[in-house]
């Protein structure tokens, strides 16, 4: 195997740019995705999603044989021996696996697939989908033998977008290969960039399943969080409050309620539960937390409306202020957002809804959910505000009492805000 790795990283979004940063600081990578504009972006020293700066890109500019060149042209990546593919793996309408993106760029490096190349995938995906549907792809363009010509890993990414503590490097890895050997191969690649250290996997299957379920558990556990919310607000409970209370015991899990999108855990609970379907068993509490979290958006939608209902505040042209429209908090990453459900469910009622997010392109939200954010909030202009997300720049930035008009509340579904910050919290 060669250990003179020059490695191609297929897909430079939140999982692929900092990973090929980092790997760009020991060895020779090329970046390669279909966006053009993205590409040009970075190449000119700027990332749109925030995880890497512009003095972290300039760090690793292609340098004495090592660092990170972008591109969009595929064929730039023949001369690689090590191709790690960090597309995304979406959800159709239906709620289905989309494996669009993971079959086009397993077709793309089958193209350029030479004898003793490596290609790692770090897509999530369902048990067995890696040698199930991307192997024979390889094989069959490449015209190459697997596991006799090429080699297979697979390590799953564990990026958490718009952590600054928690990045690439120091997250402990899960490193999988197709043969003993190339496991061992790939669990080095990986160990000479993470401090965090590595976990060698025995299969390939076994870490596309641990992967798939790290997600599905925190969806499980924020549902029954949100089924929580739901009960204490019949029995006129503040849910926040329980929850700090029964935090005091040592082993009481710290979840919060919430909206679940999002490109993870809104989305991998699918993958595991279209597998399992596909082997003759239904899933029931891993799709019961899908359903209720995909319901969450319209649940506080009526919320806020009952809530208007009850102070007499005339529905239809009330406006209500809707801080943050992101999947979460303190990143730009606006990708399965469940804050447009809401949204889309107060406009139903003929309410007028103003976004305003600081940390989100505007084009970027115009294009996706066809909205127009304000540039700032108006003082004294609304009957409620939801704080749907919990940037820090709000708490620091943002005068609530000033925002509303007097008697009318915030909806803080996180609970983040002080209480001193309103005179009324839902």
């Amino acid at each position: 195997m060669n250990q003179h790795y020059k490695i191609g990283i297929i897909g430079l979004g939140y999982v692929g740019l900092p990973l090929a940063v980092a790997f760009a600081k020991q060895y020779t990578v090329i970046g390669f995705d279909i966006n053009e504009e993205r590409v040009d972006s970075l190449n000119s020293g700027q990332d749109a999603t925030l995880e890497i700066s512009a003095t972290e890109l300039l760090a690793v500019s292609p340098k004495d044989g090592i660092g990170l060149t972008n591109t969009t042209d595929i064929s730039l990546l023949s001369s690689c021996n090590v191709y790690i593919i960090t597309v995304p793996t979406p959800i159709d309408k239906h709620h289905e696996p989309d494996l669009t993106p993971i079959i086009k760029a397993s077709q793309s490096i089958g193209d350029i697939l030479s004898v003793g190349d490596i290609v790692i995938y770090e897509s999530t995906v369902y048990p067995g989908a890696t040698e199930e549907i991307c192997v024979p792809i390889l094989e069959d363009i490449s015209k190459l033998t697997y596991n006799k010509d090429f080699y297979v890993g697979y390590s799953p990414e564990r990026i958490n977008p718009g952590d600054k503590e928690h990045t690439v490097d120091k997250i402990l890895k899960v490193t999988s290969g197709s043969t003993p050997e190339v496991a061992t191969t790939v669990d080095a690649l990986y160990s000479s960039i993470i401090s965090a250290g590595t976990y060698l996997a025995p299969t390939i299957k076994v870490a596309e399943a641990a992967k798939v379920i790290e997600n599905s558990q925190r969806d499980i556990n924020i549902a029954f969080i949100n089924e929580l919310l739901m009960i204490f607000n019949k029995l006129g409970i503040d849910t926040h409050e329980v929850l700090k209370a029964a935090g005091t015991k040592w082993n009481f899990l710290p979840f919060k309620p919430g909206l679940v999108g999002g490109h993870c855990i809104g989305v991998d609970p699918y993958y595991l539960a279209q597998k399992a379907k596909e082997v003759g068993y239904h899933p029931e509490i891993i799709l019961s937390g899908r359903k209720l979290n995909d319901s969450m958006g319209i649940y506080v939608a009526n919320q806020i409306i009952k809530h208007l209902v009850g102070k007499d505040i005339k529905i239809k042209g009330a406006k209500i202020l809707m801080l943050g429209i992101t999947f979460k908090e303190n990143c730009p990453d606006i990708r399965n957002t469940k804050v447009i459900d809401v949204i889309k469910e107060l406009e139903s009622f003929g309410v007028q809804v103003d976004v305003y997010d600081p940390w989100v392109s505007e084009d970027e939200v115009k294009k996706h959910y066809q909205l127009t954010m304000v540039q700032k909030p108006m003082n004294g202009q609304y009957q409620s505000v939801f704080h749907a997300v919990a940037h820090i720049s709000f708490l620091k930035d943002i005068d609530f009492k000033k925002l509303l008009n007097a008697g009318v509340f915030v909806y803080d579904i996180k609970g983040s805000l002080p209480i001193d910050n309103f005179s009324e919290r839902l």
